[in-house]
C-alpha cells in the first residue's frame, strides 16, 4: 500500500469555507437593495448608500479572514 503525503496549510481550506459568510452577506445586501428599488424606486439613492457601507464592512471581514489564514 502506498502512503500519500499531504503538504500545505489547512488554514487555507478554513478560509475557503469562511469566505462563504461574506459572499452570502454581499448577496443578501444587494438582493435587498434590488428588492427595495423594485418596490420604491425613489428611495434607491438612500438604499445604495447604506448598501455600500454594509458592503465595505462585510468585505473588510473577508479581507481580515484572508490575512489571518496566512498567519501562523
Amino acid at each position: 500500500m502506498m502512503l500519500m503525503e499531504i503538504s500545505g496549510s489547512l488554514s487555507v481550506i478554513g478560509y475557503g469555507i469562511a469566505a462563504l459568510g461574506p459572499a452570502l452577506g454581499v448577496a443578501w445586501i444587494f438582493a435587498s437593495v434590488i428588492n427595495g428599488t423594485a418596490r420604491q424606486p425613489e428611495a434607491r439613492s438612500a438604499m445604495m448608500g447604506t448598501a455600500l457601507i454594509g458592503f465595505g464592512i462585510v468585505e473588510a471581514l473577508a479581507i481580515l479572514g484572508f490575512v489571518l489564514a496566512f498567519i501562523k
